[in-house]
């Protein structure tokens, strides 16, 4: 419990509910302490914020993007591609959420604002759908801190410390573009098995980019 925490007026342990030692309930990544205060911090009373989740720590929460964080939203499948370039290839991700069937990567503040330009200029086309940028002046719904299922919104990587390491547009490009040449892949290789000619073995690869 930080000091500034300590000293308003919280008479509750505000994180009691972060440390159930009932694990085999939550199936999701879980908030930290640390992660909450992160979470936290993008409101403008954060402990009023903390206050709310003491009472609901299976609720979301509706978060401002822009300050402490943007969200690149995604088609989860092709997120899935991302997070995977990301940690197989690159330097990881910071937090991840997945709520209403979309997947959103949490990035530094500017991402929203840069990463459309970004991807305009690599003539990223219509291989894959286009990631939805939330930055200032727009909000977010978060998973729960403390999740009772994986049924509705949760964290693939939840918060844990209180400065997280969040990526940048240009790595989050990067990720894009791995991504979606994976999919071209894909579609080459599924053209070629489907269009087989068992007589004269010849394979169509006009999809090939």
């Amino acid at each position: 419990m930080t000091t500034w925490l300590r000293d308003e007026t919280t008479p509750y342990d505000i994180f009691r509910f972060l440390r159930d030692p009932d694990e085999e309930r939550h199936q999701a990544a879980r908030v930290t302490e640390d992660g909450a205060l992160w979470l936290a911090s993008a409101t403008a009373r954060p402990c009023a914020a903390l206050a709310r989740w003491q009472e609901r720590p299976a609720a979301p929460a509706v978060l401002s993007c822009g300050r402490v964080f943007d969200v690149v939203n995604v088609e989860p499948i092709f997120g899935r591609r991302m997070l995977d370039r990301l940690w197989a290839e690159g330097p990881g991700s910071g937090p991840v959420a997945v709520h209403r069937g979309r997947m959103l990567l949490f990035a530094a503040p500017g991402t929203a604002q840069r990463l459309p330009a970004l991807l305009d200029w690599e003539e990223y086309g219509d291989a894959v759908p286009r990631p939805l940028c939330h930055g200032t002046g727009d909000a977010v719904t978060v998973p729960p801190l403390a999740p009772q299922d994986t049924s509705g919104p949760r964290w693939l990587v939840a918060p844990d410390t209180r400065r997280p390491w969040l990526p940048g547009p240009e790595v989050l490009l990067w990720a894009c573009v791995r991504a979606a040449r994976m999919v071209s892949a894909a579609d080459v290789r599924v053209s070629i098995f489907a269009s087989a000619d068992p007589d004269a073995n010849v394979y169509d690869v006009s999809r090939r980019r």
